[in-house]
């Protein structure tokens, strides 16, 4: 994070009654070359100081970490928000988002319906049938 950008977070924070300093006390650049020499400027390194140390490390309990990792239920909130609104959309709206969201291939179409024919009745009678066997085959 840049000094800049600390700087205005810090100055968001300030209470409103309390004003800037004035100019001449506040710290910042001398002229406009001071940025990019204090960037260019590299701290020598100091001699006892190992970065691999722990110093400044804050020890996490393991039990913390557990309890902030542990799956938490959210069954009964999710089953109280689901049941608090009890609205049903009409089922031409969920044929079409059943619809939309099936896929194009064959196999991913529900089976056609197909209707079933009734059985028709014949038009002609059982008297019309023994006429036509006498006829036909001679029987009386």
């Amino acid at each position: 994070m840049s000094a800049s950008l600390l700087r205005r977070g810090l100055e968001l924070l300030e209470p409103p009654g309390r004003a800037k300093a004035p100019p001449g006390l506040q710290r910042g650049r001398a002229g406009p070359r001071a940025a990019g020499a204090a960037r260019r400027r590299k701290r020598a390194p100091e001699p006892g100081r190992n970065k691999a140390t722990v110093k400044g490390r804050v020890v996490k309990s393991a039990i913390e970490e557990y309890r902030k990792k542990k799956p938490v239920n959210h069954l009964r909130e999710n089953l109280q928000y689901m049941l608090k609104g009890r609205l049903v959309a009409d089922k031409v709206v969920t044929e079409q988002v059943l619809a939309q969201n099936r896929g194009r291939k064959s196999k991913d179409q529900p089976p056609e319906k197909t209707e079933k024919k009734k059985p028709e009745g014949t038009v002609f009678t059982e008297e019309d049938f023994r006429k036509f066997e006498r006829e036909y085959f001679g029987i009386p």
